[in-house]
C-alpha cells in the first residue's frame, strides 16, 4: 500500500488540528523519550519536538514514502521504519503519541496492551483515531466497492475501523489510573473540485487504489465523486461542509 505524501498534505492545516488538540491535552511533563507512532511525513512529529526540545524524539512509520519525505524535510529527530504491532522500544518511553494511524490495525485489545508495555511507570499514551466510518463518505466507498463492477477486486479492501469510546475507556482503565477519552466532530469547510474525493484519496482510498490500475482508479474515482457530490451538496459560496468525527484518548498514571 503506497502512500503519497503530497496528496496527504493537501489538507495539512485541517489534518493538523486534531493532532494539536491531542498535544494540548498531554499534561505538563518533561519527557526524555517521545515516540510518534505512525508519524507519516513528520509534520506532527516536529510539533512534539517543538513542545519538548530536550527530549529524544523518534518518528515511526511503515511507509517508505512517508519516511523519505520526513527525513528529507525535518531534522533533529530520528526516523525508523517499523510495524506498530511488532515494534519494541529501545528504552522506556515517556510519551507514546499516535495521530490518525492505529485505526488501520486490527485487534486493538492486543495492540494497546503492547503499546502500554513500552511505557515507563509514569509514561503517557496519547492517541487520536478517525471515528467517521459510518459517515456518508465511507458508506459510499463501501457501497461502490461492493457493487457488481468492483466487488471482485475491492470488496474485501479495508478502510480501517475503531471500537466505541467505552471499549477504550475500559481497556485503558485496566492499565492506567487516569484515563481521558473524548470525541470531537470537526466541521471542515473544503473548497475545490470535488474536495471530499481529494481528501479521501490521500487516506481512506489508498488501500482501494493500490488494487487498481491507473484507468480503473480514474473510473472508480469518477463514480465515487458523483456519489460524494450527492451526499455532500455544495454550499452557495462554492464550498462543501465535511463533518469528521475523531476519537481521542490520553492515559497515564500519577506523576508523583
Amino acid at each position: 500500500m503506497a502512500w503519497d505524501p503530497e496528496r496527504y498534505l493537501q489538507f495539512d492545516n485541517l489534518r493538523l488540528r486534531p493532532a494539536l488538540d491531542l498535544i494540548a491535552r498531554i499534561p505538563a511533563v518533561q519527557p526524555l523519550q517521545v515516540v510518534d507512532l505512525g508519524c507519516g511525513p513528520g509534520n506532527v512529529t516536529m510539533l512534539l519536538k517543538e513542545r519538548w526540545p530536550a527530549a529524544n524524539v523518534l518518528g515511526i512509520d511503515n511507509s517508505t514514502e512517508m519516511l523519505a519525505r520526513a527525513g528529507a524535510e525535518h531534522a533533529g529527530v530520528r526516523w525508523e521504519q517499523a510495524d506498530a504491532r511488532l515494534w519494541q522500544a529501545d528504552s522506556e518511553v515517556d510519551v507514546l503519541f499516535s495521530n490518525a494511524a492505529l485505526h488501520w490495525l486490527d485487534d486493538h485489545a492486543t495492540l494497546f496492551a503492547h503499546l502500554a508495555s513500552q511505557l515507563g511507570m509514569r509514561g503517557i499514551l496519547a492517541v487520536q483515531m478517525p471515528a467517521n466510518f459510518d459517515a456518508p463518505s465511507h458508506q459510499a466507498i463501501r457501497n461502490l466497492a461492493g457493487s457488481r463492477a468492483w466487488r471482485e477486486r475491492l470488496a474485501d479492501s479495508r478502510m480501517g475501523a475503531v471500537e466505541g469510546a467505552g471499549f477504550y475507556y475500559s481497556l485503558l482503565g485496566a492499565r492506567f489510573h487516569i484515563v481521558d477519552v473524548w470525541e470531537t466532530v470537526y466541521w471542515q469547510r473544503l473548497t475545490g473540485d470535488n474536495p471530499i474525493l481529494s481528501w479521501l484519496s490521500g487516506t481512506t482510498l489508498v488501500p482501494y487504489f493500490s488494487r487498481l490500475g491507473e484507468d480503473d482508479r480514474r473510473a472508480f474515482s469518477a463514480e465515487l465523486g458523483e456519489m460524494l457530490k450527492a451526499a455532500y451538496p455544495m454550499s452557495p459560496d462554492g464550498s462543501v461542509l465535511f463533518p469528521f468525527r475523531r476519537l481521542f484518548m490520553v492515559a497515564r498514571n500519577p506523576q508523583r
